[in-house]
């Protein structure tokens, strides 16, 4: 009995082997057809890449003044500071940095950092860089208007000195840096080298011809964390823009990038994807806080509600424009998931004018105070060289006199237009600005603003979200800020341009661009 007992455990030990040797000859095979399979695949993938530049000036990033070129250096050079796809400050070529005093920032540089050609980036670079952008007149002069100087401190530190207090400076060095040495004894301006400078970035300028560039990557790149599986990138060079978007029409190049609302003019709107963000041109109304009418809430109120921003976009700009709520929500991560506009609600506008003792009388709202009979008119400026802006005030005084309030248009010299803003000598203006990278509210909400606007609690918040670098305490500041936007009024935002990223239908890969950086995740795209 114990015999048979014996037996059976040993039979069923020789089938649970037979059972595991199977199992295991079939994962085998499994995974080496799963390996054959990513072989293959990998294979099958282009790994290069093809872009475009038209008219191309230089590849010296802060001589150009081809954005085209700008776009495809960033690839090739780096920052000190860049932006993450929502825009946030974090570290590239500086690990960290301090504000050490109201005007002084220490920054400590990247060790591991080299130049394609095998040289240490050091500080040396980082000053080299900073007065040359004192020098000359680049794209980048702004980022350093308010540099007074360059402190190295030792081989990985430098300190950089301002004029004055620039709330989020971080911001601003997010221009390229160039080789010291690369440029030692060389005319800067003029030098024959600028057709292929030495960068620190994934990528590296690998041969030059006169009609194309080919980049590679940079096997040296400090980033080891990140792998480039993207080899190759050929850059054409192209005699005009409208030569550029007819090669990518015909697949050529695989992506363009701009803020030509006419683009499927050119590229028709077939064969390719895109995305469509807004981009940094921020047109907006300011109302004059001198102003008798316009410093009462109420008032700002009822025009922000008889205001219909979409048909503005709609009916002026056929759509090639977004509607904008405010200054920051073209993504950026300091106002995201939140509407600071009043909306556009014509009964509301009514009810809040009634219940401020305004009457509706012949179409025009009217009002009795100390024995006078007021009535809501105001003087609207805008710039009489920019002509859409003259349509969209045209537009805005179709709206608002529907609803009883209304508007003279003064068509103003830009000289004159500067002077009226500067001496808030206008009852409401029509502004346009190109947005800067830095989340700095200053125009808006500080000393000295384009409305005159004062709130005790909006200057503690800017004096704070200046002293600090607390992201929670940032995104809870400047959620107010946009409280305070939609509720006081003291501005309407009404549209940003429009951005667009075309890109080839075949390219595979995560696409997140902005209007900073078009490349995110290029390390990871093919064909």
């Amino acid at each position: 009995m114990k015999s048979n007992w014996i037996k059976y455990v040993f039979i069923i030990f020789i089938i649970v082997i037979l059972i595991f040797a199977v199992f295991k000859i079939k994962q085998d095979e499994q995974e080496k057809q799963q390996e054959l399979e990513y072989v293959s695949s990998q294979q099958e993938k282009i790994t290069e890449l093809t872009l475009g530049i038209a008219e191309l000036d230089t590849m010296n990033p802060i001589l150009s003044k081809n954005k085209n070129v700008q776009d495809i250096t960033r690839l090739i050079y780096e920052p000190l500071v860049t932006l993450t796809a929502d825009y946030k400050a974090e570290p590239a070529l500086a690990t960290e940095w301090a504000k050490q005093s109201d005007n002084s920032y220490l920054i400590k540089l990247r060790e591991n950092a080299k130049w394609t050609e095998g040289q240490r980036f050091t500080a040396e670079d980082v000053k080299f860089t900073l007065d040359r952008l004192k020098e000359i007149q680049s794209i980048y002069s702004y980022n350093v208007q308010y540099v007074t100087g360059v402190e190295i401190v030792d081989d990985y530190t430098v300190k950089i000195n301002l004029d004055r207090e620039v709330p989020f400076f971080e911001y601003q060095l997010t221009f390229p840096i160039l080789s010291k040495d690369y440029y030692e004894n060389e005319d800067f301006v003029n030098s024959e080298k600028n057709s292929s400078p030495v960068g620190t970035g994934k990528y590296k300028i690998a041969e030059v011809e006169p009609s194309y560039i080919i980049l590679q990557k940079n096997d040296s790149w400090w980033n080891r964390q990140t792998n480039l599986s993207l080899e190759k990138i050929t850059v054409n060079l192209y005699s005009s823009i409208g030569e550029l978007y007819n090669s990518f029409k015909i697949g050529n190049i695989d992506l363009v990038a701009t803020t030509n609302d006419n683009l499927q003019e050119y590229i028709g709107t077939i064969g390719y994807s895109s995305k469509e963000l807004k981009g940094r041109e921020h047109t907006f109304l300011a109302f004059n806080m001198q102003n008798n009418f316009l410093a009462r809430p109420e008032i700002r109120k009822a025009i922000s509600y008889s205001i219909d921003k979409e048909n503005i976009v709609s009916s002026i700009f056929n759509s090639k424009c977004f509607t904008s709520s405010f200054p920051l929500d073209y993504g950026s991560w300091l106002a995201q998931g939140q509407d600071a506009s009043s909306g556009y609600n014509l009964e509301q506008a009514k009810q809040v004018l009634s219940d401020s003792g305004w009457a509706l009388r012949s179409g025009t709202w009217q009002k009795t105070e100390n024995y006078r009979t007021q009535r809501l008119v105001f003087n609207l400026l805008v710039r009489a060289s920019d002509s859409a802006k003259v349509t969209v005030a045209t537009n805005l005084k179709q709206q608002l006199e529907t609803q009883g309030i209304t508007i003279n248009i003064v068509q103003a010299s830009d000289d004159q237009y500067n002077k009226s803003i500067n001496s808030k000598n206008y009852d409401i203006a029509l502004c346009s600005m190109t947005l800067s990278l830095t989340p700095n509210l200053t125009t808006y909400f500080g000393e000295g603003n384009i409305a005159g606007y004062v709130s005790e609690e909006v200057t503690n918040i800017m004096n704070e979200v200046k002293n600090t670098t607390d992201e929670t305490i940032l995104k809870e500041k400047y959620a107010r800020l946009a409280e305070i936007y939609k509720t006081d009024i003291p501005y309407i935002s009404l549209y940003n341009n429009k951005y667009t990223v075309a890109y080839n239908s075949g390219l595979v890969g995560e696409i997140t661009p902005n209007w900073f950086y078009q490349f995110y995740g290029i390390e990871g795209w093919y064909k």
